[in-house]
């Protein structure tokens, strides 16, 4: 388990680093993209009443949409690719109107959750890639979030005890998601000194504190979406992880933070 799960780290890890530091900005978006479209279709196998194959294939286009427009720098147009989340699926809902009344609302709802949930915060990160050192800030992100991800399982693993939300997530405990933290704490501050990218201090070790936090809300958010639905697993694309989105679940939620620091 943890060679698979090494193993399939540093693939997921290498794909996604390296068109950070080519030329082009359009290999980020594309691969973006694909993990948008892959995690929202995880999460509509995972739903019991997934909506009708027509709104999810719209779900994806409109997802794929946003990273269109960023790649094309036509970032004034974003307002009308989030709309559109929301406005096309009530749209397309109107053709399905002489079913069940009560499971298009449900179908609409969940159509437009997916992209809410993947497709915007990595949409984020694409917007970060467009500030100066931003292939740097997103390397700096991933470094923290999956260093924490990886401190909280095998702190959680060796010396769990205390259980931290056990109606949700049994496996997650305090033990792990303090080793979690730490790692997160001193993965960040040793890539900002490598880097030279910020001076290392406090505001650095504060960022890095909400990044662990959120990122562990992140992957908790995801537990319980699991678990409502009666699934260990997102998928089984990734070999010792699970699902893509398993493995995502906490950068979603820290994105956002970074891309407020960037943006500020």
């Amino acid at each position: 388990m943890h060679f698979k799960r090494w193993l399939t780290g540093i693939i997921l890890g290498v794909v996604l680093v390296v068109p950070l530091f080519v030329n082009a900005k359009w290999p980020l978006h594309i691969i973006l993209a694909l993990v948008s479209i892959m995690a929202m279709r995880e999460i509509f196998d995972m739903l019991e009443n997934a909506p009708p194959l027509a709104l999810r294939l719209a779900s994806y286009l409109i997802s794929a949409s946003l990273f269109v427009v960023i790649s094309l720098g036509r970032v004034q147009d974003l307002p009308l690719v989030v709309a559109s989340w929301t406005l096309l699926p009530m749209i397309g809902g109107l053709f399905y109107y002489g079913q069940a009344k009560e499971s298009i609302t449900d179908s609409v709802v969940k159509t437009i959750f997916a992209p809410c949930y993947v497709a915007l915060p990595l949409g984020m990160l694409a917007l970060v890639y467009r500030y100066p050192k931003g292939n740097l800030w997103i390397l700096f992100l991933f470094v923290a979030v999956f260093a924490g991800d990886t401190g909280a399982f095998y702190f959680g693993r060796f010396l769990g005890e205390h259980k931290l939300v056990p109606s949700i997530s049994p496996g997650k405990t305090w033990e792990g998601a303090i080793g979690g933290g730490l790692c997160t704490i001193l993965a960040g501050l040793w890539f900002l000194h490598l880097t030279g990218l910020q001076e290392v201090g406090i505001r650095p070790a504060i960022l890095l504190l909400a990044i662990s936090i959120v990122a562990q809300l992140g992957d908790l958010a995801e537990s319980l979406l699991k678990r409502t639905h009666g699934k260990k697993d997102s998928g089984s694309v990734l070999p010792g992880h699970g699902g893509l989105l398993d493995r995502i679940d906490g950068l979603l939620f820290a994105i956002p933070v970074l891309y407020y620091l960037i943006s500020h």
